[in-house]
């Protein structure tokens, strides 16, 4: 799916883009990425950011992690979650919710295929197929520099 793209508007006195990314420039940057800062939300409303690993297939970015921990506690009881690249002068934050899914076969080969191609271990597709967690966005913020290219991405028209 195709997001609607839109110039950010920013405050006046952080410049005012007059370019506008285009989402293949900006996906690519979240398939090449090797992490990810994910924030969730604590029961108490606070935030929890945790950097992962993790693997941006099909529009969405799948990545696991042990049950006890805090990031995976909270996505269990709020579905809400913020992925952000490590670069924060070129920045790209995605906004959306996490669920617990089931891939196919297909995509769990791609999956598989994938780790071991970003990070060299090797994890099989029938494990991704027991479950894996997935950001699915709802909207997207990005810039390569700020001022110049600020743009949003809705993948949500009503959002």
């Amino acid at each position: 799916m195709q997001p609607v793209v839109e110039q950010l508007r920013l405050p006046s006195s952080y410049g005012s883009p007059n370019r506008v990314l285009d989402w293949t420039t900006v996906e690519q940057r979240l398939v090449d990425s090797l992490h990810y800062w994910l924030a969730t939300v604590r029961r108490d409303g606070t935030p929890h950011v945790v950097p992962v690993d993790g693997m941006w297939l099909e529009g969405g970015c799948y990545f696991g992690g042990d049950p006890a921990t805090v990031h995976i506690r909270n996505l269990r009881r709020d579905s809400r979650a913020t992925l952000h690249l490590e670069d924060g002068e070129s920045a790209v934050i995605v906004e959306g919710t996490a669920e617990w899914t089931t891939p196919s076969t297909t995509v769990a080969k791609r999956l598989a295929r994938a780790a071991k191609a970003k990070y060299g271990y090797s994890q099989s597709a029938a494990s991704y197929q027991e479950g894996v967690w997935r950001v699915q966005p709802v909207k997207v913020l990005a810039w390569t520099t700020l001022y110049v290219d600020a743009a949003r991405f809705r993948f949500n028209a009503t959002d």
